[in-house]
């Protein structure tokens, strides 16, 4: 029973989110999505690393 309450949970949060997401969310300018796309793989390659460090530890 209770993990079903969870995923109802779960799901009620995702669809507020994308309801939310949808009415008041702005697209994005070709100037940010290129400041973005430099940014994000270091970030990802960053966290990578440091959950590899953190399982070896």
């Amino acid at each position: 029973m209770t993990l079903i309450i969870i995923l109802a949970c779960v799901f009620f949060a995702v669809f507020l989110m994308v309801t939310l997401g949808e009415k008041f969310g702005k697209p994005m300018t070709e100037e940010q999505q290129g400041k973005y796309s430099k940014v994000i793989p270091i970030l990802v390659f960053v966290l990578i690393v440091s959950a590899i460090i953190k399982m070896m530890l």
